[in-house]
Parts: structure tokens; C-alpha cells; sequence
């Protein structure tokens, strides 16, 4: 397009006609700079004629015409054929091909007139491409037909016209009037027009033309690799079976195999996978890739030849992926093994006998290959024996060793280190089937002492690059996280063989030296490998001392101390996406596992505090928890230490276990959806049954099959929470408040209500079957119903009665504020009232005088009436007296010295400082001076 526009000719130029009659556009060439010369217009073409002169039966024997007619209309169409002529042209194209069956002169003019298609076609309008969409799909369809022609040369011409829809290497040249049409029209028409299932299923017609089936297969990879659509068109075609078993025709360039490989993967990576599996799942492709594969791998020499046996590997793993292959009943499977032991087994087969790797890149790509094909074909157990013949364990277990001395002839370093990785992960899948060749070859030992090796001092710098190395760059965390992977498969077998030579060897102790270690290591170095390292060895721990006293002494307190540092951990990185959620988990379960049943570590837990860290934890009201650390402290119950520990802690806000366990169980009942008014029982037949519960109805089940009752124990937290009351008692609980105790009422009777569920149960089961007890069992049930029915009836009575229990409580205490607060307004008013009155005293004589009187009545009523003898009354009255409040000491007031004040004109600030007087400075005041009378004591200011 840039170059046709380059090529443009200047605006402003005159347009040139031939003919007067009918004028046509003028096509000006343009060579070299814009001012050369111009090249004369062209006639016009009646392309209807042409057809009509071809299709003529009287002027079948007119070649030479025929021929001169056709050149002449190819030289119009030089620079690209117009939309509107595209029907016509290829009308005269299928003309000229079926007379090449006859006469072999029009083989020129059809190969001629196939290169025309390969220029861009030409539009008038933008909307052409639309409009004449049909035309062109079904025109470019008609070139893969065209493969029919029995003319090697047209096939070819075709299949480079349809490349150069994809590669175009031409340059066009502006015409007036007619513009080209965009790049991927062409394409996009194609794959319209079905050209790719057109091209396959032509295949057949040239099987013995190896020329014109490689040009094909070059086309077909091109059209493959360009669109899913292109694909789905060619599995269609039956393009998989038909490519796949034909890879080893004889071919002496080797492009044949090139091609068809380029094809099948082509078709795996964008094409419908399943079903081209379909068309590959049969003897006949299989043992095709298998025979194509050995000769790349036994006679393959070449750089390219070693890519080319990678490249169907690759093939050959995308297909063995999908259940159904015949890999085993083919013998490819056998054969993949044989390899994939090569050369770390010692092997006297024919095709391995002259085989040799050069250590190269590709030869380390086709190893891991293997090693995925091993992974692959483990998941078909059919396949086990053979991977047990084919010495698989041992073969893989020659890499779990330190590569301490570099050969010649041996794997580079990052290599061995990738190879090694990979090698312990495909162990990680094998070894749990093959438990026996794993013990024969020692694999708990060479995984400790592997261990032991990451473990040590020694240096070591991994380079991490590969997929199994994250996180293992300069370190040895890699091969850790593998070995470690590798052991947690092996024990989740729950082989009491290979657990218990895991123990003999020391397993235990040295798990809980890493683990020691990673736990121990800065907040800078854990990422998610140290995570996962340290999930892993818990997980390991708890299965191999689960049910075993022995070994869970052996776990001793050392472990236990590693558990509480890890239950420590912060809460806020439980979602920190790394992985600490699973490593609180696995820490949980080693607790469960490790600790519970051994009353030596259950004993140090509680010691250290280790149920109070549970209860942190469970206060966090974590849902993913909570069940977990329930079970545990069930657990820990049975231990008579246990209580008094619940009891002593106190969460946040002075939060007792009692409290924490009802706040959980109100929660659950209101996930449950239990109906509930202020949390008293509204319906007394089922007083535990949720909406979910209540929504699946009671269906007959067999005798074997659990109901909804009791699947309902194992799935919430109820019955963990009613364990733990059982022990703690339902009385004399600390921090409870009266809504709790209302809760509590329900979850004492917990075992009685679900008892009643289940009878329930009983009684709709048996209705709905159709049976009817006997009568003496009818009666049984109807009042074991009428037993539990009234059991809840009860507790809604005494939650009742404790609500309206708390309602006078609060009523009282309200009323008493209430008290509170009028006596203290009644007191604020005798004060006033007081005061009042004293004011009145001192400023009004005749109430002094009252006031007077009064308190004279007052203390003559006071006097006792008989007088004794020889006693004097002492008078109470004070002589120059005129007020009626309590009188002290006489106390005379003088002028205060100058040495304290310091004169008139003392200094304000230090005055104050000497004697902080409230007011300001001291002035001079007058002296006090204290005298004392012998009967009373007076008052005088001087």
C-alpha cells in the first residue's frame, strides 16, 4: 500500500482515452521518479465475450484465438483485478483448466491468470469489500479446487498465490479511479470461502508427488498458524489423521516431517483439541509418531534434526494428555520410559544401544520432556508395571545427590540443578505408586541425607531460574521445598512401612531442627518458599505422630515450644497472600495431632500458656478457625488442668471463654438461620433446625445413610461448643449477662433437642414410607414427642422468665438512679434553703430573735429534769453575742510584721512567692493574737 501510494501519479495530469466511444481509465506507470514517461491506455475487455468465445462449441479447435484473447485480457489486468470482473475471471479460469486435460497449451494461461489473483483486487468504493464478499470467498475458494487440475505446475502456481495473500512481495501501481483493497481482505476471505479444508481434502490426489505435497503442507502450516477458524476448517478435513500418518513418506529434504509437525501443532495450540484427539486416537498415528520420533532420536545428527525430535515430543505430550491415547497398547509408552532412563539406567535394548546424548540444550529439553511424559503416563495406572520394569524410581533418584564433581561429558551446572529439580518433583508423582521400588532404593534415606545437605553450611548458589527454582536463587530452598513435597506425598499414604523407617531414621527430630530454623529466620527472608517449607514439615509431623504415643513423646517440647512461637503469629498476616493462612492451619493440626493424648506435652502446653494463645485465636473469629481450634479445646477438656485455664482468661474488654463460646454459638445460629425472638426458642418442636435444614425437608434414606440431624453435628460448631460447656458446667459462669444465660438455657439442652430432631426424623421417615409402628411403639413415639416438645416449652418458659427477670432488674435499678437523682435535688435544696435562712438571720433582727428563742427551747428541752446537788448549771449563753452560729476561740487579730511582708513597697512577685496568698500581694493587716478565758471563749478584731 505504501509503495502504490508512492507510485501515485501527481495530481493535475490530464486523463488519456483511446477509444471515443467508451472512455476508460488510463493507467500510467510509474518508473523511477514521477516524471517519466507515461505508458498508453489499455483497451477495454468485454470478459462476457471471452466466455462466450471459450464456452462455444463450433470454435473449440480455435486455440491460437482462444489463446491470443486470454493474453490479451491478462496484459489489462497487469495491475490487479476490479471486484466487479472477479466473478467473470475466474468463470475463464475454470475454463482454461478444464481444457488443460486436452490441451496443454492453456496450462501457461491458467497459471497465468492464477498469479493475477495473487495482486491486490481492486475496489471503487469502500463498500465493495462488503458487497462483493460472497463473490470473492467463493472465488478464492475456488483455487483449492483447482488442486484437482492433474498439472503439477498449476498446483504449485496455486499454492504460491495463496502465500502471497499472507507474504505479499509486490508492489502495485496507482490506477485511476480504483483503489486496493486492505491487506487482510484476501485472508479474511479465505477463511470465509473455506480455502484450508478445500486444500486438505485435496491431499490425497498427489500422494505420489512429493513436490506439490510439500508446496500443500507449506500452505496448510501457514493457514494454520494464521486462525483458529483455519484450523477448526482443516481438523474438519480429517487434516490430523491424514498429516500425522503420513510422516514417515519417503522425503529426502526432510521437510515433509518439518511441515506436518509445524501442522499438528498448529492444529493442538489453536484448533478444537477434542477433536482432533478423536482423529488421533488410533494404532496407525501413533505408531507413526512413535517411529518418527525414534529415528530423530537414534539417527538424528543435526542441530535441526534434535529440534525437530523436541518438537514432536512436545506433539506427542499435548496428545498424551487426554485419557483414551493408546500409548501402552502402541508400545510408545515403553519405549518413552526406555529413554527417559536413559542413560542413568543400564539398559542392553537395541534402541539405545548406539544412542548418545551430547549434553547440549536440546538434549536437556528432551530429558525434561521425558520426565513430563513419565508424570503423564503415571496417571494411567495401567502404566505403573511398566514404569516399575522400566526402573523409573532409580533413574530419577540418581539426581537427588549434590553434584560435587564436574565431567567432561556431564550436565552443566544449571543443568544438573534444573534436571535435579525436576527430577524430585516427578518423584513427588511416581513414588507413591511405586512404594516398593521406592523402599528398595532407599528413598527415605537419600531424602534425609539430601535434607540434611540443604540444611548445611556448605556453599551452595543455586541460580533459580527455572520453573521448580522460585525462590531458590543463591540458596538451597528449591531442593528443600521438593524433598520436602516429595516426603509429605509418600507419607499421606499412611504406609506404616515407610512412616515408621521415616521415625527409625531420625525424620522427626531433624524436621523440627528446619523447622527451628525457618521459624527462627528474619521477617525479611519469609516468603512464600519458607512458608510453604514450613506448612509442609507440620503436615508431615502431624501425620506421622497422629495415633502414635511414642511419637509424639518424640515431638516432645521442643515442638511444642515451635508451635506456640508459630500460633503467635501476627492475625493481620493471615491474608497476606503468601501463605501464612495455611501455615496457622497446619500449625492447628500439629497441635491436634502432636500435643493432644500425650499428657507430658499436653501438660507443658498449658504451662505455656499455649490454651490461652487458642483462645486469642478464637476470639479473632476467624471462620476458617474457629471449628478447628473448638475440636482442639474439646480435645484438651479431658485434661482435668484444662478448666481452670478457661476460666482464667480474659479477652479484650474483659471477655471470659463462657462469653466468647455463647457469642460463637449465636453466630452460627444466625448463619444457620435459627428462628429465634430476643433469642428464646419460638418453636419448641424444633428449636435447633435452621431455614437451610428446614428447606430439605425429611426424606427416607437407607439405614446406612445419615440423616440431616446428624450430618447437621458434624457440619457447624454446636456440638464443639456443647462439648466444652459439658465440661465447663452450665452455672456459676463468670462475665455472663442475662442475654447470655438465655442462650445458654438452649445450649445446656442441646443433646436433648437433637435426640427429639432425630425421633422427629424417625416418625416423618416412617409416615412417609408407608409404615405404621404397632401400637404400644405408636404410643412410645407420640410421647417421647410429646416429651421433648415439652422439654422445649420449658427452656422458652425459663428464657422467658429470665428476660422479664432482667426487665424488673433494670426497672429497679432505674428507679434507684432515679432516687438518686431527687435526693440529691431535695439535698441541693435544704442547702439553699439553709442559706437562705442564715442570710435572713443576719440581715433581719426579728428573725435573729425567733431563731434565738428557738435554739434557747432547743437546749432547755435537751437538760435533764431532775438537778443533781451541789451542781451548777453553766450558762450557754455568750455575753455580747449576736449571732446564733457555733462560736469558737476568742482570737485577736494584729497588723502583720514588715520582716514578713517586707514593707508597703515590697516586691509584688517575690510577695508571692514567700506567702502565696489567693488575691494578689499581702497587704498589712492586723495581728492575730490567741487568748484564752477561763469559763468561755471570745472573739475580738482589733
Amino acid at each position: 500500500m505504501s509503495a502504490a501510494r508512492a507510485a501515485a501519479p501527481p495530481t493535475g495530469q490530464a486523463l488519456h482515452t483511446e477509444s471515443p466511444r467508451k472512455p476508460i481509465p488510463v493507467m500510467r506507470q510509474v518508473v523511477g521518479d514521477p516524471g517519466s514517461r507515461e505508458v498508453a491506455p489499455l483497451k477495454s475487455v468485454d470478459l462476457n465475450r471471452i466466455v462466450k468465445l471459450l464456452e462455444d462449441p463450433l470454435s473449440c479447435t480455435f486455440t491460437e484465438r482462444h489463446l491470443r484473447v486470454v493474453k490479451k485480457m491478462l496484459r489489462h489486468y497487469q495491475h490487479g483485478i476490479p471486484l466487479r470482473d472477479l466473478a467473470q475471471l475466474f468463470k475463464i479460469l475454470n475454463i482454461c483448466a478444464e481444457k488443460i486435460i486436452q490441451q496443454e497449451e492453456f496450462v501457461e494461461p491458467t497459471m497465468e491468470i492464477v498469479k493475477l489473483c495473487g495482486l491486490p483486487f481492486l475496489r471503487e468504493k469502500s463498500s465493495d469489500e462488503a458487497k462483493y464478499a460472497h463473490v470473492v470467498s467463493d472465488s478464492i475458494s475456488q483455487l483449492g479446487c483447482l488442486m484437482r487440475v492433474p498439472c503439477a505446475q498449476v498446483r504449485i502456481q496455486v499454492c504460491n498465490t495463496v502465500i502471497g495473500f499472507y507474504c505479499p512481495d509486490f508492489a502495485t501501481q496507482p490506477i485511476e479511479g480504483l483503489h486496493p483493497t486492505s491487506n487482510w481482505y484476501k485472508v479474511e476471505m479465505a477463511e470465509l470461502g473455506g480455502l484450508a479444508e478445500s486444500l486438505v481434502l485435496s491431499l490425497p490426489l498427489f500422494e505420489n508427488d512429493l513436490e506439490v505435497k510439500i508446496w500443500v503442507l507449506k500452505v496448510l502450516q501457514l493457514l494454520s498458524s494464521s486462525s483458529g477458524r483455519n484450523c477448526n476448517l482443516m481438523i474438519k478435513g480429517h487434516a490430523a489423521s491424514h498429516v500425522c500418518s503420513h510422516l514417515n513418506d519417503p522425503d529426502p529434504s526432510g521437510q515433509l516431517l518439518f511441515r506436518s509437525s509445524e501442522i499438528l501443532w498448529n492444529l493442538l495450540e489453536n484448533g478444537s483439541r477434542e477433536e482432533l484427539i478423536n482423529q488421533l486416537n488410533n494404532m496407525e498415528c501413533i505408531h507413526a509418531l512413535k517411529e518418527a520420533f525414534g529415528k530423530l532420536l537414534v539417527n538424528g545428527y543435526r542441530h535441526f534434526d534434535h529440534q525437530l525430535r523436541n518438537d514432536l515430543l512436545v506433539i506427542v505430550t499435548l496428545i498424551a494428555e487426554n485419557p483414551g491415547i493408546a500409548m501402552i497398547e502402541s508400545g510408545f509408552a515403553q519405549q518413552l520410559i526406555l529413554f527417559a532412563t536413559f542413560p542413568e539406567v543400564k539398559s542392553h535394548n537395541p534402541s539405545v544401544r548406539s544412542l548418545k546424548l551430547s549434553y547440549s540444550n536440546e538434549d536437556f529439553e528432551m530429558k525434561k520432556l521425558l520426565f513430563n511424559l513419565v508424570v503423564i503416563l503415571s496417571r494411567d495406572l495401567s502404566s505403573v508395571q511398566m514404569l516399575s520394569d522400566g526402573k523409573v524410581i532409580l533413574a530419577l533418584f540418581y539426581y537427588v545427590r549434590v553434584n560435587e564433581k564436574q565431567e567432561v561429558h556431564d550436565w552443566s551446572v544449571a543443568h544438573f540443578e534444573d534436571l535435579q529439580l525436576h527430577a524430585i518433583a516427578t518423584l513427588g508423582t511416581v513414588a507413591p505408586l511405586l512404594v516398593e521400588d521406592y523402599m528398595t532404593c532407599q528413598g527415605n534415606t537419600r531424602i534425609l541425607l539430601f535434607l540434611e545437605w540443604c540444611v548445611g553450611q556448605d556453599q551452595f548458589f543455586g541460580q533459580g531460574n527455572c520453573f521448580h527454582g522460585t525462590g531458590g536463587r543463591g540458596n538451597k530452598r528449591a531442593q528443600m521445598r521438593y524433598c520436602l513435597r516429595l516426603m509429605r506425598s509418600m507419607v499421606s499414604l499412611g504406609n506404616e512401612t515407610v512412616n515408621q523407617d521415616l521415625c527409625d531414621q531420625g525424620a522427626i527430630s531433624q524436621l523440627l531442627g528446619i523447622l527451628n530454623q525457618t521459624a527462627n529466620c528474619s521477617k525479611e527472608k519469609e516468603d512464600a518458599t519458607v512458608l510453604e517449607i514450613q506448612a509442609d514439615i507440620l503436615f508431615i509431623l502431624s501425620t506421622l505422630c497422629e495415633n502414635d504415643l511414642h511419637k509424639k513423646d518424640l515431638f516432645g517440647t521442643d515442638g511444642v515450644d515451635l508451635l506456640i512461637l508459630l500460633l503467635k503469629m501476627d492475625p493481620n498476616k493471615f491474608y497476606s497472600g503468601i501463605g501464612h493462612n495455611r501455615l496457622i492451619l497446619g500449625t492447628l493440626d500439629t497441635v491436634w495431632c502432636c500435643v493432644i493424648g500425650c499428657y507430658t506435652a499436653e501438660d507443658y502446653f498449658l504451662e505455656k500458656e499455649g490454651l490461652f494463645v487458642l483462645l486469642d485465636l478464637l476470639s479473632l473469629n476467624q471462620s476458617n478457625m474457629n471449628n478447628v481450634i473448638l475440636g482442639i479445646l474439646v480435645e484438651f477438656c479431658d485434661n482435668p488442668k484444662t478448666i481452670s485455664h478457661l476460666n482464667t482468661w480474659r479477652g479484650s474488654k474483659n471477655q471470659t471463654s463462657a462469653n466468647l463460646l455463647i457469642q460463637l454459638w449465636r453466630q452460627e445460629e444466625d448463619i444457620l438461620g435459627v428462628h429465634h425472638d430476643e433469642n428464646r426458642i419460638i418453636d419448641a418442636k424444633n428449636p435447633l433446625i435452621g431455614v437451610l435444614q428446614e428447606e430439605q425437608g425429611i426424606m427416607p434414606m437407607p439405614a446406612n445413610y445419615p440423616s440431616s440431624a446428624i450430618m447437621d453435628v458434624a457440619e457447624n460448631m454446636r456440638a464443639k461448643i456443647y462439648s466444652v460447656f459439658c465440661k465447663l458446667g452450665f452455672e456459676d459462669l463468670p462475665g455472663l449477662e442475662a442475654k447470655d444465660y438465655v442462650t445458654l438455657a438452649v445450649i445446656s439442652k442441646y443433646l436433648d433437642f437433637k435426640v427429639g430432631e432425630i425421633w422427629r426424623e424417625i416418625r416423618v421417615e416412617l409416615k412417609e414410607e408407608g409404615f405404621r409402628p404397632v401400637t404400644p411403639d405408636e404410643e412410645a413415639v407420640q410421647a417421647i414427642g410429646k416429651a421433648f416438645e415439652n422439654s422445649g416449652k420449658m427452656v422458652a418458659e425459663h428464657q422467658t422468665q429470665i428476660i422479664e427477670n432482667k426487665r424488673q432488674q433494670d426497672l429497679q435499678e432505674e428507679q434507684q438512679v432515679y432516687a438518686e437523682i431527687q435526693a440529691n435535688h431535695k439535698q441541693n435544696e435544704l442547702t439553699i434553703k439553709s442559706w437562705e435562712d442564715f442570710l435572713a438571720r443576719t440581715s433581719n433582727y426579728e428573725v435573729l430573735k425567733r431563731a434565738k428563742r428557738l435554739q434557747e427551747k432547743s437546749i432547755e428541752s435537751s437538760r435533764p429534769k431532775a438537778r443533781q446537788r451541789n451542781g451548777g448549771m453553766l450558762s450557754t449563753r455568750i455575753a455580747g453575742l449576736h449571732t446564733t452560729i457555733p462560736c469558737g476561740p476568742v482570737v485577736t487579730v494584729k497588723s502583720t510584721p514588715s520582716s514578713i511582708t517586707g514593707g508597703p513597697l515590697a516586691d509584688t512577685s517575690l510577695a508571692l512567692k514567700r506567702i502565696p496568698i489567693r488575691g494578689g500581694a499581702p497587704q498589712n493587716v492586723k495581728g492575730v493574737k490567741m487568748s484564752h478565758h477561763s469559763k468561755t471563749d471570745q472573739v475580738s478584731v482589733n
